[in-house]
C-alpha cells in the first residue's frame, strides 16, 4: 500500500482539500480520505491522468523533418504520407522498440498515464511477416514494460489502398493483411498483451473506410467482440470525396447507417463532418478521438467541438503523429481552433465548468472510455492513474480549483507536472521519468543509425 497526500485534488466531480489517496499493491485506488493529515508522498494538486487515445509511436522519429515544400511547391497530408512510407522501409524491430519507449516516456512526463497505440506496422519491409507474426506488437509491449505506461494495443487491419480495392503500394505493404492473417495476428497480439501488467488491454482497429473493404470491416467489428474499436474517419476532404464516390454517402454518414456505432467505438479525427453528422455522432455515445496538434500540422481541418459538446458528445485526446508530446498543448489547441473559427472566447466552457476544467475532465473521461480502461476519475476501484502538479510553479501559486486547471492548460507546460503514476507505478518523479537516461540513450543511438533515411 502507498499513500499520496495532496493539498487539493479533483475527486470524482468535485475539488477537495487535504486528500489522502491510498493505492493498493494491485495498482488500484483503495480509498480516498478528505481533510486528512499529511502523510506518505506529498504533492500540491492531484488530478486524474488521462489516456492518450491515439498514437503511431514510430512517427516520433520523423518530428521536425517534414517541414519543407516538395517539388510541386505545395505540401499536403498526401505528400507527407509519401515521406512517412519512405522512412518506414528502414525501421528494424529493435528501432521500433527504442522509439516507442522514448515517446511513451515523453507521454508520461507530459501527463498521460496510458496510451492506446494504433499499431499498423506489422511486417518486414517487403511485406512478409516475421517468423513471429506478432514481432512488432511484442516490441510495443516491451517498450511499455520499460516505460511503465499503461497500454491498450490496437492492432490495425489494413488491406487495400483505395475504397475500390486497389492493391497496397510499396510503402504500405508492411501494414497489409487480409482478414484471415489479421485474425492470426490479433490472436498472437492478445497472447503478448496477456503477459503484460494487469492494466494492459487490447482492441481492434480497422484503419479506415478507404483501407478496409465493407465485408472486412464487418469481420473486424465481430473480432472486437466487445473490446475497444478504433477507426480513422473523415480526416481529409479527399478521403470524404473518395468514400462519397464509392459508397454514395460521406464517411460518418455511411458508418452510422451501416454499423451500430456505440460506446466501445472511438472515431479518430472527424474533422470533416456536416452539422447533421456531428449531432448524429454525439448521440451514439462513441468517443471522438481528437489530435489537434497533428490535425493542425497536416492541415486536416477543425473539429466542431462547440456543436458536438452542445449535444453532450464525448471526446478524448491523442498525439497521433507524435510531432509534439504535450497534453496541455493538445487541449488548448482544441479550444483555440474553436476561437479562431468562431471569433469568440471560452468556446468550450459551460455554465458550470471553466474552459480548462471542461477540456481536461472531458479528455480524462473520454480517453478512459475509448481505451476501456477503468480510470479517468479519481475514485476507489479505479486504476491509480494520477497526475500531480507543482502548485509552487509561478503560474499556479495561490490558485485553486478550476482556476488552477485553467492556468495549467492555458499558461502551463510539462514542467508543472511533478509526479505521475500509471496504475500505481510511480514513473515520473521531480518532473523526470525514472528511466530517462537509459531510454534517451537508446533513442539517440537509433536516430544516429536512421539519419540517412530521414
Amino acid at each position: 500500500m502507498q499513500t499520496i497526500w495532496a493539498a487539493q485534488a479533483l475527486i470524482g466531480d468535485h475539488w477537495a482539500d487535504a486528500v489522502a489517496v491510498e493505492v493498493g499493491a494491485d495498482g488500484r485506488i483503495a480509498s480516498i480520505v478528505e481533510n486528512a493529515a499529511p502523510t506518505g508522498t506529498r504533492v500540491g494538486a492531484l488530478l486524474p491522468a488521462p489516456v492518450n487515445l491515439h498514437s503511431h509511436a514510430f512517427q516520433r522519429a520523423m518530428a521536425g523533418l517534414t517541414e519543407r515544400r516538395g517539388p510541386s511547391g505545395r505540401d499536403s497530408f498526401w505528400t507527407w504520407r509519401q515521406l512517412m512510407y519512405r522512412f518506414l522501409d528502414a525501421l528494424t524491430p529493435e528501432q521500433v522498440e527504442a522509439i516507442a519507449a522514448f515517446v511513451q516516456m515523453e507521454m508520461l512526463e507530459a501527463g498521460y498515464a496510458a496510451v492506446a497505440e494504433f499499431h499498423y506496422l506489422h511486417h518486414q519491409a517487403d511485406g512478409m511477416p516475421y517468423d513471429d507474426i506478432g514481432e512488432l506488437s511484442g516490441r510495443i509491449g516491451a517498450a511499455a514494460v520499460e516505460s511503465g505506461i499503461g497500454l491498450t494495443l490496437l492492432p490495425v487491419l489494413y488491406e487495400q489502398a483505395t475504397c475500390l480495392g486497389a492493391p497496397l503500394g510499396p510503402g504500405q505493404v508492411r501494414f497489409g493483411n487480409d482478414v484471415d492473417r489479421f485474425e492470426r495476428l490479433l490472436a498472437r497480439a492478445g497472447q503478448l498483451v496477456a503477459a503484460l501488467p494487469a492494466d494492459a488491454g487490447i482492441g481492434v482497429a480497422p484503419h479506415s473506410l478507404r483501407a478496409v473493404s465493407q465485408p472486412s470491416l464487418r469481420n473486424a467489428v465481430g473480432l472486437a467482440n466487445g473490446r475497444p474499436l478504433h477507426m480513422h474517419i473523415a480526416e481529409q476532404t479527399a478521403e470524404v470525396d473518395e468514400v462519397l464516390s464509392a459508397y454514395g454517402r460521406r464517411p460518418v454518414e455511411w458508418l452510422l447507417a451501416n454499423h451500430e456505432v456505440g460506446e466501445r467505438w472511438c472515431l479518430i479525427h472527424c474533422t470533416q463532418m456536416t452539422p447533421e453528422e456531428t449531432r448524429a455522432l454525439a448521440s451514439t455515445g462513441a468517443v471522438a478521438g481528437l489530435c489537434p496538434s497533428t490535425e493542425s500540422s497536416l492541415g486536416d481541418g477543425i473539429f466542431d467541438g462547440v456543436a458536438y459538446l452542445e449535444q453532450e458528445g464525448r471526446f478524448g485526446i491523442g498525439s497521433d503523429s507524435n510531432i509534439r508530446i504535450s497534453l496541455v498543448e493538445e487541449l488548448r489547441t482544441l479550444e483555440y481552433s474553436q476561437r479562431l473559427r468562431d471569433r469568440g472566447r471560452a468556446m468550450l466552457a459551460s455554465a458550470t465548468a471553466s474552459t480548462g476544467r471542461r477540456l481536461f475532465e472531458g479528455a480524462a473521461r473520454g480517453g478512459a472510455r475509448a481505451a476501456q480502461r477503468q480510470s479517468g476519475v479519481i475514485a476507489p476501484g479505479n486504476w491509480a492513474d494520477l497526475l500531480a502538479l507543482d502548485i509552487a510553479a509561478v503560474d499556479l501559486e495561490g490558485r485553486r480549483g478550476d482556476t488552477l486547471l485553467d492556468s495549467f492548460v492555458f499558461a502551463g507546460d510539462d514542467r508543472m507536472i511533478s509526479d505521475l503514476w500509471s496504475a500505481g507505478r510511480h514513473v515520473v518523479r521531480g518532473s523526470r521519468h525514472i528511466h530517462r537516461e537509459a531510454i534517451v540513450s537508446r533513442y539517440r543511438r537509433t536516430m544516429s543509425t536512421l539519419k540517412d533515411h530521414l
